[in-house]
């Protein structure tokens, strides 16, 4: 491996001067800042990332602690993350602790304030928040995608609200005239999506539905979501739309209609929340709540990387964009065929 001091002697210049011009070429003359770049070229050279994150005291690196790197929606969040990271002459260290609080502690002790800069953590249930609350003393860390604006944490942190999604699904459905509705709350390793299905209850409230007509909490993946799909028409065949508080089990929740030969939207509708790439892969192409998932990536990494530097980390809350109701193929009025259906 080529070293700094190796290139320094093949530009004819000290080893401070080759630092300097990685650095901050402008504080070097140009004609030596020229002769240091053809060296670095001609020689091969490669900075030690650790050796510099020592020796200055940082990196220039951030990382990205999630849950479960299998679930569509996060390889879409750390692609924009990495793209606003880098744009902000950042790294992204993406760190998948695959729902085990003891892998986040580890990641924890081992990056936050030596590998990282930074550390920005997605979807933690109440034992990863301690964690990264006694964490923070190694640099800062901050949530993304806190599900709760209502409730800030203890912690930085990046809200959506969810419970106006929750609400604008619901409001659709009733605008379609459904009042028959079942529901599938996702329970994933940030725990119950709560605020989502408050809000959706809230706002059937306020049209006149009572509650749901039937609800199941279920664990956030395609084939969860199918299977709760055949319990919940099985139990309620007079249900007309089924509201799903991801879209990982709106997904699995058409396949299982489609599978028992009824027609979406014709017998059932069918809506969800997150808008993941698959929402308008899939058909019939699903209803969904977008919740702007790159403008909120974007400011998760601009909130972090504005905490670096700073002496404590108090307690702070950004707001991401509102969430927007997408129409799609899979939610229509209710028919005659599914009123009919509704009455015996």
């Amino acid at each position: 491996m080529v070293t700094l001091s190796e290139v320094a002697r093949h530009a004819r210049v000290t080893a401070a001067t080759v630092s300097n011009v990685l650095r901050n070429r402008e504080k070097v003359r140009p004609e030596t800042a020229e002769r240091v770049l053809k060296a670095i070229a001609e020689l091969g050279y490669r900075p030690n990332l650790n050796a510099r994150a020592l020796a200055q005291g940082r990196s220039s690196t951030l990382a990205l602690m999630l849950s479960n790197i299998a679930n569509p929606f996060y390889p879409e969040f750390v692609l924009a993350a990495e793209r606003a990271a880098r744009k902000a002459g950042h790294f992204l260290m993406v760190c998948n602790t695959d729902d085990d609080a003891q892998i986040g502690r580890a990641y924890l002790n081992q990056i936050a304030g030596t590998f990282a800069d930074g550390v920005l953590v997605m979807n933690t249930d109440i034992a990863m928040n301690e964690l990264c609350i006694s964490a923070m003393h190694n640099g800062p860390i901050l949530l993304a995608m806190w599900e709760h604006p209502e409730k800030p944490p203890a912690l930085p942190c990046v809200a959506v609200d969810f419970a106006r999604a929750g609400r604008l699904a619901a409001q659709h459905l009733l605008e379609l005239g459904h009042r028959k509705i079942g529901m599938l709350i996702g329970d994933g390793c940030g725990g119950l999506q709560d605020a989502r299905s408050d809000g959706f209850h809230a706002a059937l409230a306020e049209g006149g539905v009572a509650c749901a007509a039937a609800e199941l909490q279920v664990r956030d993946s395609i084939d969860a979501g199918h299977a709760a799909c055949l319990t919940l028409m099985a139990a309620h065949p007079e249900l007309t739309a089924i509201f799903a508080s991801n879209d990982l089990l709106a997904i699995g929740a058409i396949q299982a209609l489609v599978g028992m030969g009824l027609a979406v939207p014709g017998d059932v509708s069918v809506i969800g929340i997150t808008d993941i790439q698959l929402a308008h892969q899939v058909r019939p192409a699903l209803t969904t709540v977008a919740i702007q998932t790159e403008a909120v990536a974007e400011l998760s990494i601009s909130s972090l990387i504005r905490l670096i530097g700073e002496p404590v980390q108090a307690p702070s809350m950004a707001i991401g964009p509102q969430p927007q109701l997408v129409v799609r193929d899979s939610t229509g009025p209710v028919r005659k065929r599914a009123r009919r259906a509704a009455s015996k």
